[in-house]
C-alpha cells in the first residue's frame, strides 16, 4: 500500500525557515516523481514544487520560487521542501503527493497526481 505521510509543519514568524519532510512507502524502488502543494482555507490547491525520480530535475511554478527548495534521498526515501523567508500569505496546509513515471514536472505540478499524503499545517504569524 503506498503512503505518504508529511511532518516538519508548525508555527512561525515572518521571515522564519521551515523544512518539511515526506515520508514515502509502498512505491515500486524509487521510480515516482514526487510534488508539494498547499491549500489555504477558501483557497484553491496550487503547487509548490516538483522532482523528478532521479532528483536531478525540480520545476518551481510560481509561489516559492527563489525562496523553496525540494531535494530528495533516495535512500531513505524521503523528498524534502526547504522554506526560507516565510511569509504570512505561506500559512496553508501542505501536502505532498507521488505518482509512478517520469512526466514532464509542470504536469504533475498541475496536480495530476494520485497518490496524496494528509498534510502538515504551517502558519506564518508574529
Amino acid at each position: 500500500q503506498r503512503q505518504l505521510v508529511e511532518s516538519g509543519g508548525g508555527l512561525v514568524q515572518p521571515g522564519g525557515s521551515l523544512r518539511l519532510s515526506c515520508a514515502a512507502s509502498g512505491f515500486r524502488g524509487n521510480f515516482y516523481s514526487v510534488g508539494w502543494f498547499r491549500q489555504a482555507p477558501g483557497q484553491e490547491r496550487e503547487g509548490i514544487a516538483c522532482i523528478s525520480m532521479s532528483g536531478a530535475g525540480q520545476y518551481y511554478p510560481g509561489p516559492g520560487k527563489g525562496r523553496f527548495t525540494i531535494s530528495r534521498d533516495n535512500a531513505k526515501p524521503t523528498v524534502y521542501l526547504q522554506m526560507n523567508n516565510l511569509q504570512p500569505d505561506d500559512t496553508a496546509r501542505y501536502f505532498c503527493a507521488a505518482e509512478e513515471g517520469d512526466l514532464p514536472l509542470y504536469y504533475y505540478c498541475a496536480g495530476n497526481m494520485y497518490n496524496w499524503g494528509q498534510g502538515t499545517q504551517v502558519t506564518v504569524s508574529s
